[in-house]
């Protein structure tokens, strides 16, 4: 189990005491019993202490694998360990698909939901909104099945959890039938142009990502995800003052493109064009940080401008900064919550020490605009500012008392951020 000591990245080095593999749910409903406190694991691609613990941790990827669509529903229930990348390949050989996917295929689909973690696109919720189900372990070892039918609204409190409601054991995910896509990437657009036409731009497309280095007076990348429903038309050659790319670009332009989604128009599945990386490949750059801040739509053109005025001090340590659009949802500690966001994503060079000086200046930066930070990666926004900016938060404590009273799940993130 060594290599489940550390996340992904290589910049949390997790302190449980033991790390635990149950093959199966009896076993690990036995592990919950005994346990005073534990937290799961999933695919590691959080970047703070969410997922830490002092005490147990549990992986769920010795669990007996499930993958069960239903026709009539129009539904999957998949154990909760599996990745995307997994799931989708079932599914569209199935003639199914999700309606969005993150930029990593990588990650599983129990941990993305719980973070709220995302994709892009002005009409696309982020993963959990494709939810009918959860199967848990709740802190008695006992499995309960949560639905909006059986719950009722809470339901909207339990789906985006951080892990502090039990151990999600199965997800039931709405899907439909399979459809095609196409990319096309645009270089070096005018970023005043595209402040000017922002809300054009990042509806484009189905999926819509810009990508900058917050340097110069352009925006070094445009990638748009089209969704292919019948005839196409050719793509334009110029938008926005950038050049349509004659050769498949990584979101780093000096990086081979080897590892990215097919680019150029060339027509593929669903599950093959809206993550950026492919699953057979090492995700995104590697050896990384990563922030992101979320603002309402309606604050995006002057929380890109504040961004703008702090250039030259993020770039330093910035390797490419990713900004997309999310839909609004009802899932209280969603940073979307009731709210259609721009997300300001940024990827950093490995050196904490000095990511931790710059994120200050780009949370003072967006605090007017009632920023929210992704709740699986880096920020250092105080727990005060955080628990006031979701209308929810004490109903969402109530919930975690009423599944966990003796605190099992919770750990020193869950304890700062949710009192």
């Amino acid at each position: 189990m060594s290599d489940l000591k550390k996340n992904w990245a290589g910049n949390i080095e997790y302190q449980a005491t033991a790390v635990y593999a149950p093959r199966s749910i009896s076993e690990l409903q036995e592990l919950v019993r005994q346990s005073s406190r534990l937290r799961v694991l999933g695919s590691r691609h959080s970047f703070n202490h969410i997922a830490d613990t002092t005490a147990v941790h549990i992986s769920l990827g010795n669990l007996p694998p499930k993958i069960d669509i239903s026709v009539a529903e129009q539904t999957v229930t998949v154990h909760g360990n599996i990745k995307y990348g997994d799931l989708c390949l079932v599914l569209d050989a199935e003639g199914y698909a999700l309606h969005n996917l993150a930029s990593l295929p990588h990650i599983s689909v129990a941990g993305a939901i719980a973070t709220a973690t995302h994709g892009s696109g002005i009409n696309n919720g982020n993963l959990a909104t494709a939810v009918t189900a959860l199967t848990i372990i709740d802190a008695e070892g006992e499995i309960r099945t949560l639905s909006r039918q059986s719950v009722g609204d809470d339901f909207d409190g339990m789906v985006v959890h951080l892990g502090s409601l039990g151990v999600i054991v199965e997800v039931t995910l709405s899907i439909q039938p399979t459809f095609n896509m196409r990319q096309f990437v645009y270089k070096d657009l005018s970023f005043e142009r595209v402040l000017a036409n922002f809300d054009d731009a990042m509806s484009a497309s189905y999926s819509v990502s810009l990508f900058t280095d917050w340097q110069g007076d352009t925006v070094n990348q445009l990638w748009l995800k089209e969704r292919v429903d019948g005839e196409v038309a050719p793509p334009a050659q110029s938008l926005l003052g950038g050049q349509l790319a004659k050769r498949p670009y990584h979101p780093l332009a000096e990086v081979s493109a080897e590892s990215c989604t097919a680019q150029m128009g060339e027509v593929g599945s669903w599950f093959e064009r809206l993550p950026h990386f492919k699953m057979e490949f090492t995700p995104s750059f590697g050896d990384e940080l990563q922030s992101e801040y979320f603002v309402s739509i309606e604050h995006a053109v002057p929380a890109l401008t504040a961004l703008n005025k702090i250039s030259a001090q993020v770039g330093e340590q910035l390797f490419i900064s990713e900004i997309r659009m999310v839909a609004a949802d009802n899932f209280w500690l969603s940073p979307c919550y009731q709210q259609t966001c721009v997300a300001f994503h940024f990827t950093w060079k490995p050196n904490w020490q000095e990511v931790r000086k710059i994120l200050p200046l780009i949370e003072r930066a967006l605090i007017p605009f009632y920023v929210r930070p992704h709740w699986g990666k880096l920020f250092m926004l105080s727990p005060q500012i955080i628990r006031a900016s979701y209308p929810k938060m004490v109903d969402f404590k109530s919930l975690t008392t009423q599944f966990d009273p003796s605190g099992k799940f919770r750990n020193r993130f869950i304890n700062s951020y949710i009192s």
